[in-house]
Order: C-alpha cells, then sequence, then structure tokens
C-alpha cells in the first residue's frame, strides 16, 4: 500500500511559494465595464501624443515588479525620457489581485496600464472588450523578433492584440540529484540537457523508491496553485494534450492522457495527494519529504531563502528537469507577462500607456526591464541578456521547448477548477475513464458558455 504524504503548513509560507507556480484563477466577469472610447477626430487624435498625463500601472508579482524599489528605478529611467507622464503603480498579489480589479472595473475607475499575462489580458477582461487593441505595437520588425507561439497568445481570434509581452519562463520540475544518485537512478536521467523519456522516467521513480524514499512524488490536488505541473505531466507523458490547437475545447480525455493517469496512478513512490497544493509540494521537496517536485521554475532554482541556490533545506542538489515524454523532448507550459491597456476613453491617457509600453519593452531600457521581472526576454534580439547568470543560462536550455499556450481556452477558470477535482477522484480510486470524461464535460460547458 502507498504511503500519502500529508501536511500542515503555515498558510503564510505556502502562498509565498505560490506566486513563483503560477497564482490563483481569473475572477467572474465583472457586471459593469469602463466608459467607452468615442472615436477622436483626426485634430484629437494628433494631439493625443501621451507626453504628458497621470497614468496608473497596476502589476502582479511578476519577479521584481512587484517590488516598489526595483519597479521606481525603471520609473526614474522612464521619467528621464518623459518627465510629464506620471505614474502611479499599485502592487497587486495572487490572492486577491483578481478581486481589485473586477471591482476597479465594475466601478468605472479599471487601471490605465495592468501588467499580467494573456490568460487575463486576452482571454478574460480583453474577450469582454475591456482593453485597447494593441496592434499598431506589433510592427513587422517586433513580429519577427518575437515567436509565433508568444505572439499567438498575445491576440484574439479576431486579430486584435490585448497584450505586448516583456518576459516569458518554461514551467518544469525538478529533482533531488543527490537522493537519485545514492540510489543509481542518474543512469536515467539526461543532465546535460535536462530531460528524460517516459520509460527512464518511471524507472529512476522505481529505483529511487526501492532504495528506500518512499514518497518520490506527489500529484498534489487540494488547490489550483500551480496546477501546471500537473497538467505538463500528464499531458507529457504519452503526448497528449490539454485543449485543441485553436483554443476552443478541452482535449484531456484523450487516451493518451488516460493511459498517463493509469500509469501515475499505479507507480510506486508517486501519490495523488489531496492534501497539499503547489505551493505546499515545493516546501515538501524542500526539506526532504518528496524527492521530485512538479511545480518548478527559474523562480525556484534561484530560490536561496533557506539555503544556496538550488539546494534543499539540508544541501542536497537541486536539478530541474524538463517533464518526461516518450521522444524525450517535452512540451513545456510557458508564461508569458507583459502589458495591456484598459479602455478608459481617454486618449492621451492611452497614448502615454503605449509611450510606457514601447520603453519598457521596446527601447535599450528593454534588457533591464526584463531582468526585474527574473525571466527571460521575450525577443531574440536579446536571448543573451543574461549571459553572465550561470543559473540563467543553463535554464535557458529548456526555452527551446516551451509549447502551446492554451490558458486562453474559453472557460479557463472553470477548467482548472474541475483539474484539480478530477485528480482528487482519481487518487480516490474512482474510474479514470469516467473523471476525465467528467472533466472535459464541465470544461467544455464552461467553454460554451463564455
Amino acid at each position: 500500500m502507498k504511503k500519502h504524504v500529508s501536511a500542515l503548513l503555515a498558510a503564510g509560507m505556502a502562498a509565498s511559494l505560490l506566486v513563483g507556480c503560477g497564482g490563483a484563477a481569473s475572477s467572474s466577469a465583472a457586471s459593469s465595464t469602463p466608459a467607452e472610447s468615442t472615436p477622436a477626430s483626426s485634430a484629437a487624435a494628433e494631439a493625443a501624443t501621451g507626453e504628458s498625463a497621470d497614468i496608473t500601472l497596476w502589476t502582479y508579482p511578476i519577479g521584481k515588479w512587484g517590488d516598489s524599489e526595483s519597479v521606481d528605478a525603471l520609473l526614474a529611467d522612464f521619467n528621464a525620457k518623459y518627465p510629464d507622464i506620471h505614474v502611479t503603480v499599485e502592487y497587486l498579489d495572487y490572492t486577491n489581485g483578481d478581486d481589485q480589479v473586477n471591482t476597479a472595473i465594475e466601478g468605472g475607475s479599471a487601471p490605465d496600464l495592468v501588467m499580467e499575462g494573456p490568460e487575463r489580458l486576452v482571454a478574460n477582461w480583453g474577450a469582454k472588450g475591456l482593453m485597447v487593441d494593441l496592434s499598431d505595437l506589433w510592427t513587422d520588425d517586433q513580429k519577427a523578433d518575437i515567436s509565433a507561439s508568444v505572439e499567438s497568445a498575445c491576440k484574439d481570434s479576431s486579430g486584435a492584440y490585448y497584450e505586448f509581452p516583456l518576459c516569458m519562463t518554461a514551467h518544469c520540475m525538478a529533482i533531488n540529484k543527490t537522493v537519485f544518485e545514492a540510489a543509481g537512478a542518474m543512469q536515467y536521467v539526461d543532465a546535460e540537457n535536462h530531460t528524460w523519456t517516459t520509460e527512464n522516467f518511471l524507472k529512476a521513480v522505481q529505483a529511487v523508491y526501492d532504495s528506500g524514499k518512499t514518497d518520490v512524488g506527489a500529484l498534489y490536488c487540494s488547490g489550483q496553485g500551480g496546477d501546471q505541473g500537473t497538467r505538463a505531466l500528464v499531458n507529457n507523458l504519452y503526448g497528449g494534450t490539454f485543449t485543441d490547437a485553436a483554443h476552443t475545447k478541452y482535449t484531456a480525455d484523450s487516451a493518451e492522457n488516460i493511459k498517463a493517469l493509469e500509469t501515475l496512478k499505479a507507480q510506486d513512490g508517486i501519490n495523488f495527494d489531496a492534501s497539499i497544493n503547489g505551493g505546499e509540494e515545493i516546501t515538501l521537496f524542500r526539506n526532504g519529504t518528496l524527492q521530485m517536485a512538479f511545480c518548478w521554475n527559474i523562480a525556484q532554482q534561484k530560490n536561496s531563502d533557506n539555503g544556496p541556490a538550488g539546494t534543499t533545506n539540508s544541501g542536497d542538489e537541486i536539478l530541474f528537469m524538463g517533464f518526461p515524454s516518450e521522444s524525450g523532448k517535452p512540451a513545456l507550459q510557458g508564461g508569458i507577462w507583459g502589458f495591456g491597456i484598459f479602455n478608459n476613453g481617454d486618449e492621451n491617457k492611452i497614448a502615454a500607456a503605449k509611450n510606457f509600453i514601447n520603453f519598457m519593452a521596446n527601447s535599450e531600457e528593454t534588457a533591464k526591464a526584463v531582468t526585474t521581472s527574473s525571466y527571460f526576454s521575450v525577443k531574440k534580439s536579446l536571448s543573451d541578456v543574461y549571459a553572465d547568470d550561470e543559473i540563467m543560462n543553463e535554464y535557458q536550455k529548456l526555452m527551446p521547448y516551451l509549447g502551446d499556450y492554451y490558458q486562453v481556452t474559453p472557460g479557463w477558470a472553470e477548467a482548472r477548477t474541475a483539474w484539480w477535482n478530477m485528480l482528487q477522484q482519481v487518487g480516490a480510486d474512482e474510474d479514470i475513464t469516467t473523471a476525465v470524461t467528467d472533466f472535459c464535460a464541465t470544461a467544455n460547458a464552461a467553454a460554451s458558455a463564455s
């Protein structure tokens, strides 16, 4: 019988870790919208240069874009060029941030600028007609410098762009390399490229389990924080998908995904744990209770709160890994962050907000704005921005494996909730095919209603 991990962790600790792993789902739709912009006359349009304006920026905690001292330094550079554009910043978190934004929308006081990802800027607020189309910022030169997968995530099906991106990362998993070495499991790991096949992943887990480490990994499912890890594991194992390529429906009930869940359920050392979420899984990995983490990214790899970066609390070496796939080439879920503009009906403020975006994402200052995020540039021309950072350079090996950005599929918030409920059902020994079929029915009903 498998041993199941249970954890009673401080809520504050869990919350701090979840930020690095994905955050919460989007809130429900706002009941009202900001004032619509009226068509400007040509004269007014010419006057709307945005050279002088008071604008607001609300930012989620994207690296040090959630730190006032770091953002103030960027604003000082911005004001050296635009002394008459005054930017007031409000810092959001992933616990209450969506509620704050939606309350502001309902009250007709949405911010001018928001820094976040496509799942909010495009699939949520953009889909509701609340955002300014940024097509004019997407010049041919910008499109040539930004990958097609990132570009497609920033626009809706009509071709309107509701985000201009700044930075991105690839979510991955991690293993306790020290424990794997002691168990003779590193023979199954391509440590140089940070990849492995499905067959070798299962062999490695079994080897670690046989060495006496009965809790090797956990499919955490007490809530949705860090859920990108469990989705990526299931989807990659046998080549399944979470949605269709057009992002119109959920496809997680494929034969490949059912096989993946069956394999994970049967594997010694892998537990479906309804007592923990993604942030708590990271804590259990760092303290040595678990020997791998499915909720990981560069922010976690560089975390030095409890010791040197890249080590557990006891000093064991952590090796980040792509998710296992039959080919050994994973399709990783990415994070993309950038700027969107709420259409508050003031053409001059919109122009000022575009000046801000261009300064941060399309200028000689962009490298600084990117490194402030602690993630990677979306631009090919800035691929060497971390040339002097050994950890960032090594992690960049995963970036070519970025897969489809399916988080813009309609019904996303409901699908996330249904996903972890489905994992709980599998962990409780309910029929896997039924559980996954029911998940897709729920998610697709939400997509159809959106």
